[in-house]
């Protein structure tokens, strides 16, 4: 390995940057020759952006004796990308990144399957999506995965071949092209901490090629005892540890979710590349924006709970940096449902420039149970704000479950017992706790602490599927108000609002999956709704409860259209002497918004300055006084007249 190869040049930029030339004469020929035409570009990205990478590369792989072999196959994987990136997707890489940032912005995720049946459905379901508003569409799993027991698509066995089911990879490559036509990013899940055992990679690794066991973790029992004693169990109800005993080799494997989803050993160079590969032919197929999947677990060390540690920040960063030589318009979104303080970590231009928001999810959830705002109002003053040229994805509900993730020590300072607060949410939110309205499940309970998550769809959540099967129409009209409610936090408290699909219909429950022997162990199928054509077409039927939910939605959707403050503008969560009400101000230049929520089913108070006058953006009513009173559930966007 040639001496100027080391982890020391990270903290030198004179030495990187000599590095980078001397790379760039060695291998300006061959790369030349795999990047074709596109050179010209990359060879101008290399000389800005090389050195970045390198400060990556180096503290990951610097001190094996094979990092520059490995170095120099990188960069031909760049090259060979660039070459085969859609002309489409290069005007895009030209184009300011800053989409996600505006009034206009609304997301949605769904199951291709679920929603649309296939590609093809999907295809011919644009115009729905464009007439619900939506402009950025999260693709669920849909790459080739074991049967029947998939993690519900997150244990892949192909990256470059869809479930057959779906179609075809090219006809995923047309349609992600005819979303870019119709205003619409796709987003596809990168599933990089495991593949599945059925991975071509995984069956080379039971054959006993050793060069693809090191793509895994295949240790003896001692060496398994250097970790198994501090990680915990993920999914507690259907397996116990994290190591599952492979048949042929006798040995144990990695195994941090389920037994055929095997964790990749990032601490090999070959597999940073070979997912560096797949990264990028996933983003040359129209991708976006690519959900990384279960990011806090991808690097280990011995003695750790081998969670969120600094060099998985070093790994997510070093992806991001070769997203900006070969697909810069490619964007990252973390998916760490972690403690808050390690999830605002994984936020920043270099990293992943948009996150999913649990802390708010949670919390929403929280005080539509508790009717009380402190734990929401505390939590987001000391972690809402995120970079400037970041987004939060603010979403009510996912195709996943709901965990309870707020600080303790904020609960505890507010005189709540956080142990015993989330007993509290899991009875609430199953129909466990007298008075609920809710109708969920719970997910996971771990048959030792009692401890779960709980799923559902947001109709059920809320109290309509209740309110409906007893008749009780007051109780009906609480859980659309709830629904508005949860909606309109997240339209305008800042970031990217995101819908799971049905939702905004209103779906309630589907318990089918109790039947099915494949999903009965996962609840969370509960919540994975099939949208047929009758459901969709009751958008536009007013005289259904779908379309009345619907048509809500799209009330409030209208009026953020027309507030640029809501896209772009800065958050200010502001305390509240009533602590029912929850209340927020966004600003941009001189303009202003103040929202203020009731979180209860009775009238609230608010104080306000004397003399001062206001309109309410959502109503087009004017308030003025000392005191405005909020009607149960009811929310105001407010301007200063």
């Amino acid at each position: 390995m040639p001496q100027y190869l080391t982890r020391s040049m990270t903290a030198d930029p004179a030495q990187l940057a000599h590095f980078s030339d001397i790379l760039l004469k060695r291998y300006s020929s061959s790369l030349k020759t795999l990047a074709k035409g596109r050179w010209p570009l990359l060879a101008e990205r290399l000389r800005q952006q090389l050195p970045a990478l390198l400060a990556l590369y180096l503290p990951l792989y610097g001190a094996r004796f094979d990092a520059y072999y490995h170095l120099e196959q990188l960069l031909k994987i760049l090259a060979k990308a660039i070459a085969q990136r859609p002309d489409y997707l290069l005007a895009e890489d030209a184009a300011p990144q800053d989409w996600h940032q505006s009034e206009q912005a609304l997301g949605s995720a769904c199951y291709v399957d679920l929603f649309a049946g296939d590609f093809q459905g999907l295809k011919q379901r644009i115009q729905y999506l464009q007439q619900t508003g939506i402009n950025y569409l999260h693709l669920m799993p849909l790459f080739k995965a074991p049967e029947p027991n998939s993690d519900g698509g997150y244990a892949v066995s192909d990256y470059r071949a869809t479930m057959p089911k779906l179609g075809t990879m090219t006809e995923l490559a047309d349609l992600m092209q005819s979303l870019h036509q119709h205003g619409i990013r796709p987003v596809l899940d990168f599933v990089f901490n495991h593949t599945s055992d059925e991975h071509r990679w995984a069956q080379k690794a039971k054959a006993g090629d050793s060069e693809y066991q090191d793509y895994y973790f295949f240790f003896d029992e001692a060496e398994r005892d250097r970790y198994a004693p501090y990680l915990r169990e993920i999914f507690p109800e259907i397996r116990r540890g994290c190591f599952t005993r492979e048949a042929n080799s006798g040995r144990w494997v990695w195994t941090t979710f389920n037994s055929f989803q095997w964790d990749l050993n990032y601490a090999n160079p070959a597999v940073f590349n070979a997912m560096a590969e797949e990264m990028l032919f996933l983003a040359n197929q129209g991708a976006a924006v690519l959900r990384l999947d279960a990011l806090a677990f991808v690097w280990k060390e011995a003695g750790t709970n081998c969670e969120n540690l600094p060099l998985a920040h070093t790994l997510i960063r070093a992806f991001n940096q070769v997203a900006r030589l070969a697909a810069p318009a490619l964007q990252f979104k973390s998916e760490a449902i972690v403690h808050p303080d390690e999830v605002v970590k994984y936020i920043a231009p270099e990293e992943c420039q948009l996150s999913y928001n649990p802390l708010l999810m949670a919390l929403l959830w929280n005080s539509l149970a508790t009717r009380k705002t402190r734990l929401l109002t505390e939590s987001l003053q000391r972690r809402f704000a995120i970079d400037p040229h970041c987004s939060w994805v603010n979403y009510i509900r996912c195709h996943d479950d709901i965990g309870w993730t707020f600080d303790d020590n904020v609960a505890w300072q507010l005189g709540i017992n956080p142990e015993h607060h989330r007993q509290f949410l899991n009875q609430f939110y199953t129909g466990q706790f007298a008075g609920s309205f809710a109708s969920g499940v719970p997910f996971q309970q771990n048959p030792q602490t009692g401890d779960c998550r709980v799923a559902g769809m947001l109709a059920s959540l809320t109290g309509v599927e209740q309110a409906l099967k007893t008749g009780n129409n007051a109780h009906l009209q609480h859980a659309l108000a709830r629904i508005y409610l949860l909606n309109s936090v997240i339209l305008s408290i800042g970031g990217l609002p995101l819908l799971y699909m049905g939702d905004e219909l209103g779906l309630l429950n589907d318990y089918s999956y109790q039947q099915d022997a494949a999903k009965k162990d996962d609840s969370r199928w509960v919540n994975r709704v099939a949208v047929n054509e009758q459901q969709l077409e009751s958008a536009t039927d007013n005289t259904k409860l779908s379309g009345k939910i619907y048509q809500q939605l799209q009330q409030l959707l209208g009026v953020r259209r027309r507030l640029p403050l809501l896209g772009q503008g800065k958050t200010e969560i502001l305390a509240s002497a009533n602590p029912h009400l929850f209340s927020y101000r966004r600003y941009q230049d001189q303009q202003s918004l103040l929202c203020v929520v009731n979180f209860s089913e009775h009238s609230q108070t608010l104080a306000m300055p004397a003399g001062s006058q206001w309109r309410d953006e959502l109503s087009g009513n004017l308030y003025q006084g000392a005191r405005l009173e909020l009607q149960p559930y009811q929310v105001l966007w407010l301007t200063a007249l």
